[in-house]
């Protein structure tokens, strides 16, 4: 849940943004046309892609090209808030502040880089900084300040490790690039997502994605992502002494009780009747 939501526009654009979310939250992050550098205050979430099941640091930022994405953060305390500071790379945009720079960026860049940490807080924490002494004294913004802020976001990103130059940088931001459903189900096989946030991860519509997923895995979503769970869930009873809690949650299933239901109707016994007669 958004509870306070600062911006600063430029060419009615928003173009970076100051927000505070209450936690338990799960953020639906689509840039059908842009990237996105998103940095998270004190708690991160885990991001979700067709590329990435990684969970992000406090401090740190994340670079997200074109693309769906989501963000899951759970909840550790009632009161909980987290900030995010978040700035739009927009195609457009960039042009316009990189004049004639930027159309050779584009045709001369061909770097493979995915969503990903880009930034630590070392190379970062003076930027957010400024940042936000500008949201406490919005009088003094003006397109002029924000051109430079971005060229300043992009500089300290071309001396990140994981990006070696602005042409890579941009290429990657901005090109299509195909997405597999086979490897996005291998990527989140255990993640609490839908079948229409698995549909938006692979860009195709709830029907498409399923008749795709027929023909990849010869099976319905539901049943073959179930089984997979499952079969993740006995191994992991067999092997380990976690709470049976903890291994519903960690195979993808966000209710217990439900996980349990599935578990005995699948597998013919309770998950804690399985453990006793199965434990190595």
């Amino acid at each position: 849940m958004i509870l306070e939501r600062l911006t600063f526009e430029y060419d009615n654009k928003i173009l970076i943004e100051k927000v505070k979310i209450g936690t338990p939250f799960r953020y639906e992050a689509i840039f059908e046309n842009s990237g996105c550098f998103i940095y998270f205050k004190d708690r991160a979430p885990k991001l979700l892609s067709a590329e990435q099941n990684v969970q992000v640091n406090s401090q740190e930022a994340v670079l997200l090209k074109c693309g769906n994405h989501f963000l899951d953060m759970l909840k550790k305390t009632d009161d909980e808030q987290v900030e995010v500071m978040v700035v739009h790379l927009y195609p457009e945009v960039l042009k316009k502040i990189y004049a004639n720079e930027l159309p050779k960026i584009i045709e001369q860049g061909d770097c493979n880089i995915q969503s990903k940490v880009v930034v630590s807080r070392e190379v970062i924490s003076r930027f957010i900084e400024s940042l936000e002494f500008y949201f406490q004294n919005p009088i003094l913004i003006n397109n002029d300040l924000l051109e430079l802020k971005i060229k300043e976001l992009v500089l300290l990103l071309i001396q990140s490790e994981n990006v070696c130059s602005i042409q890579e940088l941009i290429s990657d931001l901005y090109s299509t690039r195909s997405v597999h459903v086979k490897n996005v189900i291998e990527l989140h096989r255990y993640s609490n997502l839908g079948l229409d946030e698995l549909a938006k991860l692979c860009n195709l519509s709830l029907s498409s994605f399923k008749r795709e997923f027929k023909k990849v895995f010869n099976d319905t979503p539901n049943n073959y992502i179930t089984d997979q769970k499952l079969k993740r869930a006995k191994e992991l009873l067999r092997i380990t002494e976690m709470p049976v809690s903890e291994i519903a949650y960690g195979v993808g299933f966000n209710d217990p009780l439900y996980f349990t239901r599935i578990f005995k109707k699948k597998i013919g016994g309770s998950p804690t009747e399985y453990r006793q007669k199965n434990m190595a």
